[in-house]
C-alpha cells in the first residue's frame, strides 16, 4: 500500500554526531536519518548545548520571545540550523539553561534547575515549530527530558489550528530516570486543572516521564521484552500502574544497530580488518589489545567489558567474581568511567592480578571498538537494559555476548545450551554474583572444550542483523495508528 510521507519533528536532549552521553544519542540520529530516507520530513530539535560539537557550522535563523506566564517575563532564546546528514536540525540557544559545561550534571550533581530547563526546552520547541512554519504530524518525544511536550499539545495548545493534526509519542529509553521535580520549576505548565491531579506526585513535585506516558498518543519501549518489563511492577521504576493504564497504547520495537560505524570488515579504529569468513583480523585486533592494556601476549580467553560504571550495568555483581574467576586461565579487560567507588574496587583487583586483568578508567571510542573485536566474550549481566547496543556490536564482531537475560538483552542474544542451532551467546538470569560467575565458568568451559563449535557459534553471530530499516516499518505502522485516534 502507498502511503504518503509524514511530517515528524524529533525531539530528543542529545544527539550523536552532535552531543552524546549515552545510547539515546544513538537513537537520536539513526531513527531520524532512517525515516528520512524513507522519504519522510524529519527535522530533529535539540538544545544549543555549550558542548554541541559543530557550533560554527550552526546557522541563525531567527530570534524570538517565547511567551511566558504573566507574573513572568518571556525569555528570549534563538533558533539555529544545521544539517546531520541531511536531516534538518533545529538548536534551541538560551545561554541561561544551556550555556553549561555539561549537558545535565557536573561532578555527578545534577543541574538543581533540570525541570525548569527542560520545561522550557519542551515549550519552545513547540513555539518554534510554529514560527518556522512546520507543522508536525508527529511529535516523536524521548525520554523525561521532553515527557511535558505531550501535556503541553493537549492542553495549551489543545485549541491550536496549527497543531490540529498533530500527535505525539514517546519513546522510553531508560525509565530508571524520570525527572522528578518541584512544581515551582513548571512555569510552563499551564494554569491547575484536572490534568495534574493525574502527574502529581506528593508533596508538590511532578514526575516528566509520567507526564509523558500519560498525555502523548503512543508509547515505545526500545524493545518487546523491556515493554512486557514495564508493566510489571519489578521491571517499570515505580510506575507500573501508569504504563498499565496505557497498556493498550504501548508498543515494543527494537532499536537498530548502526553498522556503518559497527562493522568490523572496514572498522577504521582496528590494526586489521575481518569478516566471518576470515577470522585472522580478529586474532591481531586481540594480540593488540593485549599490548594496550598491558597484558601479556598469550592464547588467552579475554571477556571485555566496556559501560558506565553503574549498578544499573551490574557492575557491582561483577566485582564478587572476579577474585575468583581471574583464577583461571583468562584474560579481563573493562573501560568504563561512572561510580568513584566501583571505579576504587575495580582499580584494586587489577593492581592484584596485573598479568590477567586490565581496568581502564576512561571511555574512548577506539579503545570500545577494539575490546569489541580483540576480545573472546563481552559482558553485560545488566540489572535492567531496555534494550542495548553493546550486545548488537559484540554479535557483528563475533564476540560472545555473556548476558543477563533482560530487556533488549533477551531478545537480541540466544543462549548457547537453550537452542543450540541458533545460539549467538550466554544467558543467566538471576541478579547475583553467584549466578553471573556459574556463566561465565559455563562459557569459559565451552570456549576450551568446544573450539569448533564456538567457530560455527561465531558465524552465527556475525550473521545476525539488527537493522534500522525493520524497526522503520514499525515506527511508521505506530505513527499511522497514533494519527487514526481523534484528539483527546
Amino acid at each position: 500500500m502507498v502511503t504518503s510521507p509524514l511530517k515528524i519533528l524529533f525531539v530528543a536532549s542529545e544527539v550523536e554526531g552532535l552531543v552524546k552521553t549515552g545510547g539515546l544519542a544513538d537513537v537520536a540520529r539513526a531513527l531520524p536519518l532512517n525515516l528520512a530516507r524513507q522519504g519522510h520530513d524529519v527535522r530533529i530539535i535539540l538544545p544549543f548545548y555549550q558542548t554541541l560539537k559543530r557550533r560554527d557550522e550552526a546557522r541563525l535563523i531567527a530570534s524570538r520571545w517565547l511567551p511566558t506566564p504573566p507574573d513572568r517575563a518571556d525569555i528570549s532564546y534563538r533558533i539555529y540550523q544545521l544539517e546531520l546528514d541531511g536531516v534538518c536540525v533545529y538548536l534551541l540557544d538560551c545561554p541561561q539553561y544551556f550555556e553549561r559545561p555539561q549537558l545535565y550534571a557536573e561532578n555527578n550533581q545534577a543541574y538543581p534547575d533540570n525541570g525548569e530547563r527542560f520545561a522550557f526546552f519542551c515549550a519552545a520547541a513547540l513555539h518554534a515549530c510554529e514560527q518556522q512554519g512546520f507543522a508536525p504530524d508527529i511529535a516523536h518525544c524521548n525520554d523525561w527530558h521532553t515527557g511535558l511536550l505531550p501535556l503541553l499539545l493537549k492542553t495549551r495548545y489543545a485549541g491550536n489550528p496549527f497543531f490540529q493534526h498533530t500527535r505525539s509519542v514517546i519513546s522510553i529509553h531508560n525509565a530508571a530516570f524520570q525527572g522528578v521535580f518541584d512544581r515551582p520549576q513548571f512555569w510552563a505548565l499551564p494554569e491547575i486543572t484536572d490534568y495534574e491531579r493525574r502527574i502529581n506526585y506528593d508533596y508538590g513535585h511532578i514526575n516528566l516521564l509520567k507526564c509523558g506516558v500519560l498525555y502523548a498518543d503512543k508509547i515505545n519501549a526500545v524493545s518487546p521484552n523491556y515493554a512486557n518489563e514495564l508493566l510489571t511492577h519489578l521491571g517499570a521504576h515505580g510506575m507500573a500502574n501508569v504504563f498499565q493504564q496505557r497498556a493498550s497504547d504501548l508498543c515494543g520495537i527494537l532499536n537498530g544497530c548502526d553498522y556503518q560505524d559497527w562493522d568490523p570488515a572496514s572498522d577504521s579504529y582496528l590494526p586489521a580488518t575481518y569478516d566471518a569468513d576470515h577470522l585472522d583480523g580478529k586474532r591481531l585486533c586481540k594480540q593488540t589489545l593485549q599490548q594496550e592494556a598491558g597484558l601479556p601476549t598469550a592464547d588467552l580467553p579475554i571477556y571485555g567489558m566496556v559501560c558506565r560504571l553503574t549498578e544499573q550495568k551490574g557492575v557491582h555483581l561483577l566485582i564478587p567474581t572476579l577474585t575468583k574467576f581471574l583464577q583461571h586461565q583468562v584474560q579481563l579487560v573493562i573501560v568504563g568511567s561512572g561510580d568513584p567507588s566501583l571505579a576504587t574496587q575495580l582499580q584494586a583487583i587489577a593492581q592484584q592480578h596485573a598479568d590477567k586483568f586490565a581496568f581502564i578508567n576512561a571511555y574512548d571510542d577506539r579503545l570500545a571498538h577494539l575490546v569489541e573485536a580483540g576480545a573472546d566474550f563481552f559482558l553485560m549481566p545488566s540489572l535492567f537494559e531496555p534494550c542495548g547496543l553493546n550486545q548488537m556490536y559484540s554479535l557483528a564482531y563475533g564476540t560472545l555476548p555473556l548476558v543477563r537475560a533482560v530487556g533488549g538483552l533477551k531478545d537480541t542474544v540466544v543462549d548457547w545450551d537453550a537452542d543450540p542451532s541458533r545460539a549467538t551467546g550466554f544467558c543467566f538470569n538471576d541478579p547475583t554474583a553467584s549466578t553471573l560467575l556459574d556463566a561465565m565458568r559455563r562459557s569459559l568451559l565451552h570456549y576450551l572444550q568446544e573450539p569448533e563449535r564456538f567457530a560455527k557459534v561465531q558465524r552465527t553471530a556475525m550473521q545476525t542483523r539488527f537493522n534500522w530499516a525493520d524497526s522503520v516499518t514499525q515506527y511508521e505502522q505506530m505513527y499511522r495508528d497514533a494519527l487514526a485516534r481523534g484528539k483527546h
